[in-house]
């Protein structure tokens, strides 16, 4: 059931805010690249990089939404400070068309200080720093009761290769109960099974798992974000992680943009992630995620993998 509301609720405030501030987010990637010192440092390993643009996106996002929002929770990937920001990374604005939407009724009464909200500035950092500009997101969550309720991922490289004249980046959001929009829904071919996994975070076991799915195609590609994309944009079939590298920041929005059209994302056991701000951060069983014939590929997961992917 939805709602129309003449003051929107706390949730249509929140996710009309997070567009715009997705939006700047995007800017922000563009601009870094363009200035050409992207001030590589390796956080764990050399598969697992920050940029200058996840250090400026991690604040301008956490900041601009502490501003108008105080009370809620929000977990970013960097460790930075949210207060004394440059002003020029604060995005105040909001996308009114969103306002306009009807609020899912279950969601009418929520306060701020109820919502957690996960950010990832920039997913696929690695293939930002490699110039596979296709694979990198900006991913903005949002929670309650540790359910993925609302997301927002903004594409700041769609259209990158499509020549001059092109729209440079695009917005996708959605809330469970309303819908997800600024895509065009698609679904890979009756039959076929192409399943879209890690490019930079391999290992004997997610080889294993996604041979076990006797796939048609394998697209190894960077960023949760960019994978779930390609599930609901026809591109897969199936999103297979049979490791414990993901984080709550790279499932909770595109978790939510999957769920909206019908979709399913699960740990390797079936399990649904929770995301209250008390959990851990690390999805430590893994992930797999379809549009379609979730019962298929969470069938052939071989039970070596299941034991060791513990949740």
């Amino acid at each position: 059931m939805l709602i129309m509301a003449s003051n929107p609720t706390v949730l249509m405030r929140l996710v009309a805010s997070a567009y715009s501030i997705a939006q700047k987010a995007g800017t922000i990637v563009r601009n870094v690249m363009a200035a050409g010192d992207l001030d590589i440092v390796e956080k764990t390993s050399a598969s697992d990089l920050q940029t200058k643009a996840d250090r400026l996106v991690q604040m301008s996002i956490c900041s601009s939404l502490a501003r108008k929002f105080p009370k809620l929770t929000i977990i970013g990937e960097e460790d930075l400070p949210f207060q004394d920001v440059d002003q020029e990374l604060i995005e105040s604005g909001q996308w009114d068309e969103i306002l306009k939407k009807p609020c899912p009724v279950q969601y009418s009464s929520i306060k701020e200080e109820d919502l957690v909200v996960w950010v990832d500035p920039l997913d696929g950092t690695k293939e930002y720093t490699e110039g596979l500009l296709d694979n990198v997101t900006v991913l903005i969550g949002i929670a309650y009761e540790g359910k993925a309720i609302a997301g927002v991922i903004n594409q700041p490289y769609y259209n990158y290769q499509a020549g001059s004249g092109a729209v440079l980046g695009r917005t996708i959001w959605g809330i469970l109960g309303l819908g997800a929009f600024g895509f065009q829904l698609k679904e890979v071919p009756a039959g076929k099974h192409i399943v879209t996994t890690t490019r930079s975070h391999s290992s004997k076991l997610v080889n294993d798992c996604v041979d076990a799915m006797n796939p048609d195609l394998v697209l190894r590609v960077g960023g949760a974000g960019n994978k779930i994309i390609q599930l609901i944009e026809g591109k897969a079939s199936a999103y297979v992680f049979a490791s414990p590298g993901c984080k709550k920041w790279d499932t909770c929005a595109p978790e939510v943009i999957l769920h909206a059209v019908g979709g399913k994302l699960t740990d390797i056991h079936g399990n649904p992630y929770q995301y209250d701000k008390d959990v851990k951060h690390m999805n430590s069983a893994g992930v797999l995620a379809t549009l379609r014939n979730y019962d298929y590929y969470a069938s052939r997961i071989p039970d070596a993998v299941k034991k060791e992917l513990l949740p």
